[in-house]
């Protein structure tokens, strides 16, 4: 009976003493999903009558922009280049710089639909750009949650204007986003340094 009550004892003690280490807890951070991204390579993108050209990914889609805010789209030369595969769209919206069409509203209205997400974003950078091409504009780098981290407007200052915006199917978030904000935006520096003017 003492044996056992010796064991008992030595059990009770083990049990207090292994209870009573203090451990510190660190939450773990948020993980997501890992995203496979395919390997970079571009294609040419020239129709007959549009008048630009440009190259793209290999994983991108043209598919051509019938509607703008329900409304019928301006011209036929609007398009979107969509990533289904990464859940993203570049949609791109061409203008001629005639009439009503001056490259001061242009530029004022491509300026108030990129500060537009300054609700949500922590920055917008917008660095300039200029290519052999005779293509100049803005990047718009937007950091935060906003709805679009990036866009750029393209033009020759006379004719041609064309104005770009990347968007996912999916709630904002910098976070979980940034790895395909990154590797799209590369393929949309690409796309405007290969832009040319076809007419």
């Amino acid at each position: 009976m003492m044996k056992n009550l010796i064991y008992c004892l030595f059990i009770f003690t083990t049990l207090v003493v292994l209870s009573c280490r203090e451990e510190t807890y660190i939450p773990k951070p948020r993980g997501y999903f890992n995203i496979d991204l395919p390997l970079k390579k571009y294609q040419l993108f020239e129709q007959p009558g549009y008048p630009y050209s440009f190259e793209m990914p290999v994983y991108g889609t043209i598919r051509k922009d019938t509607l703008f805010f329900n409304q019928k789209a301006e011209n036929p030369w609007w398009i979107n280049v969509q990533f289904p595969d990464l859940g993203g769209t570049i949609y791109l919206s061409y203008k001629e710089i005639k009439g009503q069409n001056t490259l001061v509203k242009l530029l004022e209205d491509s300026y108030q639909m990129s500060h537009y997400h300054t609700k949500r974003a922590d920055y917008i950078n917008e660095p300039e750009f200029h290519t052999p091409n005779s293509v100049h504009g803005l990047y718009y780098d937007v950091g935060g949650n906003a709805a679009s981290a990036f866009q750029f407007y393209a033009t020759d200052s006379v004719k041609h204007f064309i104005r770009g915006a990347l968007y996912f199917d999916t709630t904002p978030n910098a976070d979980s986003l940034k790895p395909v904000n990154e590797f799209l935006r590369a393929d949309i520096v690409h796309l405007v340094e290969s832009l040319k003017w076809t007419k």
